[in-house]
């Protein structure tokens, strides 16, 4: 194990579960009901897609950048870009809460901020449980995931109860300290230390393009990612939407989120078995094809009960995207650039797919409804689908 005065697995471990557990649910607070925000802001969905978009186009920039910064400086800390991301985002969170009375502008700025620098912390967490796993410690990265989807579900529960009683302003309160505990989890967890440099003839991280034109697969696999992506988390983001058109209320789009989220956390206990028995690959294969399955589901749902029944697909589709994208790329590219790699899938997925995702819903909202966008949401998802299975197939004839 090349690591100085190495901790405890188990504190490892378990203060891992718990840095996943607070980012959800910080993730949860800002983006579970950011389209009921906004919209009560006075925006229309187009604007709203175009704000989500931003955010998404945000961290596109950013985290290749951030990825860039950690490869090539590996005396860094990790902690310490993700916990200074997350500080300048808590002060945008401030801001936007304090401001109601914002402009569209304005609030475009706040959510590239938030977009830019906390959700793009996200890859780099990530690797500092890689980092450790790559040492031989087992840390358990696909159950911190999971805990992290409860995490999400049980502020999603506590957000509805939250606009229920006092309004959905009042959830930028509950994000703002969500944001500061993380920080605080961040910063203590224990710092990852190699014992020597690099060898003089050690293969050097290479840029992104560079790595995608290296690996036509994992190119393609990540066009296939982005397919969707684009595809699955407007089901999330604009789920409110769907919610309402079924018959639902704002306050009651709280469950659906939560079973949403919830159904992510089996997930968590049975994807070593997976892993081992199918691959990274084939599982993000199924992924993909079970997010189209929801999105039917969803096309399919006369009232707001049915919209509840379909979150269960959630266990093998989003639920299982995360950890199977995760350990693809640590399977899939060069040691010295995964931290990059990471990166790049995070822009693909939840970067490009989260913008494109965002564009596409806000405009087929405004055009036809929620079945619309259901209807292309669903397309993108068997698009990306196959995608990712001629890429699987390639890997196979090669």
């Amino acid at each position: 194990m090349n690591v100085n005065s190495t901790p405890s697995v188990r504190r490892l471990d378990f203060h891992y579960i718990a840095m996943q557990a607070g980012f959800w649910a910080m993730f949860a607070a800002v983006c579970a009901y950011q389209t009921a925000l906004l919209l009560g802001r006075g925006f229309s969905n187009s604007q709203v897609g175009l704000i989500t978009a931003l955010r998404c186009l945000a961290g596109i920039i950013c985290q290749p950048l951030l990825g860039g910064f950690a490869d090539r400086r590996p005396e860094v800390p990790l902690k310490v870009l993700v916990s200074g991301s997350l500080g300048i985002s808590l002060l945008a969170g401030l801001y936007y809460l304090l401001r109601p009375d914002m402009s569209l502008w304005e609030t475009a700025a706040v959510f590239l901020v938030i977009g830019g620098l906390e959700v793009s912390a996200y890859p780099l967490m990530d690797a500092m449980a890689i980092q450790f796993i790559n040492d031989g410690v087992p840390i358990r990265y696909s159950l911190g995931r999971g805990v992290g989807s409860m995490s999400y579900a049980v502020v999603c529960i506590l957000l509805g109860w939250i606009v229920g009683r006092w309004g959905v302003e009042r959830t930028l309160i509950l994000h703002t300290a969500l944001v500061a505990a993380e920080i605080g989890l961040v910063l203590t967890f224990p710092t990852y230390r190699v014992r020597s440099a690099p060898a003089a003839d050690a293969p050097k991280p290479q840029s992104a393009l560079a790595l995608l034109r290296g690996s036509p697969r994992f190119a393609l696999t990540l066009a296939g990612v982005l397919l969707g992506m684009t595809g699955t988390l407007p089901f999330s983001n604009f789920l409110v939407n769907v919610v309402v058109s079924r018959g639902g209320t704002e306050a009651e789009l709280g469950l659906a989120l939560f079973l949403m989220a919830g159904f992510e956390l089996p997930t968590g206990f049975f994807f070593q078995r997976l892993l081992r028995r199918y691959g990274s690959a084939r599982l993000l294969l199924v992924s993909l094809v079970f997010c189209a399955l929801k999105g039917a589901a969803l096309l399919a749902a006369p009232a707001y009960w049915a919209v509840l029944l379909a979150q269960p697909l959630q266990i093998l589709g989003y639920g299982l995207f995360t950890p199977a994208s995760v350990y693809y790329v640590n399977e899939s590219v060069p040691q010295a650039d995964r931290v990059r790699g990471q990166t790049v899938m995070m822009v693909a997925s939840n970067g490009l797919g989260g913008m494109l995702g965002s564009f596409l819903a806000g405009r087929t909202l405004d055009a036809g409804g929620a079945n619309l966008m259901l209807a292309c949401c669903t397309a993108c998802c068997c698009a990306g689908a196959l995608l990712c299975l001629a890429a699987l197939r390639g890997n196979r004839q090669k």
